[in-house]
């Protein structure tokens, strides 16, 4: 058998995941740009608008992140310093900061082997009589278990807050992540599937989202866009010490062409994901990522899972030869009780959560994204393969 150079076929690199921004978009930024408001203002309410009616979601309010969505929610459903929040280790920490920064301590709970989202179970177990909500993450982008998770919070009257940051267009049993009551913060960062650059947005209940929208901007009792207009009132008052929190009409006019251009790019996201699961499935050193048939996958990202038992390298070094051969890919997370500030704090060791520790030891995750040309995934695949073959015990 003949072996090829690993650079012989790629010779420029390929990013993980960059932005698809077209005409449309930058046609609507430079219409907002020349227009007479370009922060929080008529475009931001268009998409919230629109985002709502995508979901069919009772509501939705534009912040600047989804951190900023997950904490401005917090806040207001009033958890504080004395509570607990439920939450899981398989994540990226804003998800347990945010709890943190309102003076709860996060508890952590294991994830399933499958999806690698929250484990009801194991919930459960960790559910005290401080316990005031529930924050499971859409993992990847498949929906975590909400049936489970939502039979244990009526129980004990607990909050579900869903943190969707990659859970758009997510849905389980037939109905969309975002489009209940609860609080369900998305992400709009520039590797999303739909992007602002930065942004994020908030959906829920109208009630809890007023609340939430003095929360997100000083606690004010007024908006700008409504101060400022013409026969607007220069008068407000500070309700509470709020944050600063607010999306832009740039940002938003960014997104409502995303928006609209979703569909499409989740058809070929979900057309890369089936040319990789048709060629590592028959691999012994690829465990492919699942899809529960009872939901649908957002596919935020593709995350496979090394075999060590199969292989004569360690994950590091799978990476370093991908990059070799010009593949950009990435780990999608190091577990939150990992990092220092969580393991010296509550002394957590490695081993605490079993399952998202043996996990993270062996994932990584490939280019996924609309982007992407049949030629780009042909050239995945074969770095992927050739490596897995290489490097066979």
């Amino acid at each position: 058998m003949t072996v090829t150079s690993p650079l012989a076929r790629r010779t420029e690199f390929l990013a993980f995941s960059p932005p698809l921004i077209g005409a449309e978009e930058i046609d609507e930024v430079v219409d907002t740009l020349r227009s007479n408001w370009i922060t929080t203002g008529p475009k931001t309410k268009r998409f919230e608008t629109e985002f709502a009616a995508a979901l069919g979601a009772p509501g939705a309010l534009a912040l600047n992140s989804c951190t900023a969505a997950l904490h401005t929610a917090l806040v207001t459903a009033g958890i504080g310093p004395g509570d607990e929040v439920v939450t899981t280790p398989m994540t990226f920490v804003a998800s347990v900061n945010v709890i943190e920064h309102v003076g709860a301590r996060p508890v952590l709970a294991d994830v399933e082997p499958d999806t690698l989202n929250i484990d009801p179970a194991h919930v459960e177990a960790a559910i005290s009589p401080r316990t005031r909500a529930l924050l499971p993450v859409h993992y990847a982008g498949h929906p975590a278990d909400l049936d489970a998770l939502g039979a244990l919070a009526d129980r004990h009257r607990l909050i579900v807050l869903e943190d969707a940051a990659h859970a758009l267009p997510a849905a389980a049993r037939g109905r969309r992540i975002g489009s209940g009551p609860n609080p369900v913060a998305f992400s709009f960062y520039a590797t999303k599937n739909l992007t602002t650059a930065e942004g994020g947005m908030l959906t829920g209940d109208p009630e809890f989202l007023a609340r939430a929208r003095m929360v997100s901007l000083h606690g004010m009792s007024r908006e700008a866009s409504t101060r400022y207009q013409q026969g607007g009132s220069w008068f407000y008052e500070v309700m509470l010490p709020g944050f600063k929190y607010n999306m832009t009409d740039i940002q938003a006019a960014l997104g409502i062409w995303q928006l609209r251009k979703l569909a499409r790019h989740q058809e070929r996201r979900r057309a890369v994901v089936a040319q990789y699961d048709n060629a590592f499935g028959d691999d012994p050193a690829l465990e492919l990522p699942v899809t529960r048939p009872e939901v649908e996958h957002a596919w935020h990202l593709y995350v496979l899972r090394l075999r060590p038992e199969v292989l004569r390298i360690d994950r590091g070094r799978f990476i370093r030869e991908l990059a070799d051969r010009n593949i950009g890919s990435s780990v999608h997370f190091i577990p939150v009780h990992l990092h220092p500030y969580y393991r010296d704090r509550y002394a957590y060791a490695a081993e605490r959560f079993p399952v998202a520790y043996e996990n993270y030891q062996r994932m990584l995750s490939l280019p996924l994204n609309p982007r992407l040309t049949d030629h780009d995934v042909a050239d995945v695949i074969e770095a992927v393969l050739d490596v897995a073959r290489r490097f066979r015990r």
